[in-house]
């Protein structure tokens, strides 16, 4: 379902409509935590998150800059690539970085660079694949058979949005500010509940049950496989309607209130469906306030937070031995009765 030069369009994805709003939120609110995809194999999950990463626009870099620096970041550059470039700019695609299940440390977060150190005796920082996602997308495929100590390394870097290096004689602090997605099939393992409940949004992906939306899965596919070019360019004006959405939503997104009674509704919800801590609650707020934006309201509604407490919380729930149903259908249930539709 993907071009090596040409993203799949994101509005060309048939069916999962929560997985698609779940990043379209991620996108606009980057402190949501990211995006955690249970599902079946095969059924877009990377699909959708590097046809979302296509479709955002290109953004403005420092010119040679390895870390992919902001021109108007404050921050100052660890290599003083702003500083010689001075007001140059220049633009680049938003990343969509692949993590493989077999990646090293030393790959994920940086090392030395040992042919230089060899050649010169300097010791030069390489950049490993957070320094990459700097700005964009992250994605990892089956995340719960990733070592552990890679999750939480990774966990930890995305929610500070910066990574930092002490080995080797190098002490190194760069940015890496990007939207994780994580991947996998609960049936070949599950993912700890402590690293699970770190991930803003959790999804349910299923293999497509019905006929017609198989059928139009597989002739879309062809058609793209066939004149990528040409299937594009069929959706250019929903993929700039969803482009537009997402530039009005992060403009809007800081205008937007969230009365006392939003925040009372979302603890509400929290305390009925039993969710741990309080990240849940934050969590939330934090989605419906995107979600608002995402439809041009400046306040925060009731709907805006049923919308997505699914997503928010179905992740953060404890077991109840007393309540054999699925954590979906609880937090159903207590979303009708806190919000009468």
């Amino acid at each position: 379902m993907a071009s090596a030069r040409i993203p799949f369009p994101f509005t060309a994805i048939v069916g999962q409509a929560e997985m698609k709003q779940a990043l379209l939120l991620a996108a606009v609110e980057p402190r949501l935590g990211g995006v955690m995809v249970f599902g079946d194999r095969g059924t877009g999950k990377s699909t959708a998150v590097r046809a979302l990463a296509g479709l955002l626009p290109p953004m403005k870099v420092v010119p040679g800059c390895r870390y992919l620096c902001a021109p108007d970041d404050r921050s100052p550059c660890i290599e003083g690539c702003r500083d010689k470039a001075g007001k140059r700019t220049e633009e680049a695609s938003v990343p969509f970085v692949d993590l493989p299940l077999g990646a090293t440390e030393d790959r994920v977060v940086g090392s030395l660079d040992l042919e230089r150190a060899l050649a010169t005796g300097e010791k030069r920082f390489e950049p490993g694949l957070l320094a990459k996602a700097n700005r964009g997308f992250l994605y990892i495929d089956e995340i719960n058979l990733l070592e552990d100590h890679l999750v939480d390394l990774l966990l930890d870097v995305a929610v500070s949005g910066t990574n930092v290096v002490e080995r080797e004689g190098l002490s190194i602090r760069h940015p890496a500010r990007f939207i994780l997605v994580g991947s996998g099939n609960p049936e070949e393992g599950e993912l700890r509940p402590q690293l699970l409940d770190r991930f803003g949004l959790s999804v349910d992906v299923r293999t497509p049950t019905d006929m017609g939306d198989r059928i139009e899965i597989v002739k879309r596919c062809d058609r793209f496989d066939r004149d990528p070019a040409a299937f594009v360019a069929e959706f250019h004006d929903s993929e700039q309607q969803t482009l537009d959405a997402i530039a009005k939503a992060r403009k809007l997104l800081p205008k937007v209130q969230v009365s006392d009674d939003m925040l009372g509704l979302g603890a509400q919800l929290c305390s009925a469906v039993g969710a741990d801590g309080l990240r849940g609650e934050l969590t939330l707020l934090r989605a419906a306030r995107a979600q608002a934006a995402l439809g041009g309201k400046k306040e925060v509604k009731s709907h805006h937070v049923a919308e997505v407490a699914t997503m928010a919380l179905r992740h953060r729930l404890r077991r109840n031995v007393l309540d054999d149903t699925g954590s979906t259908s609880r937090i159903a249930r207590a979303i009708a009765e806190l919000i009468p539709a």
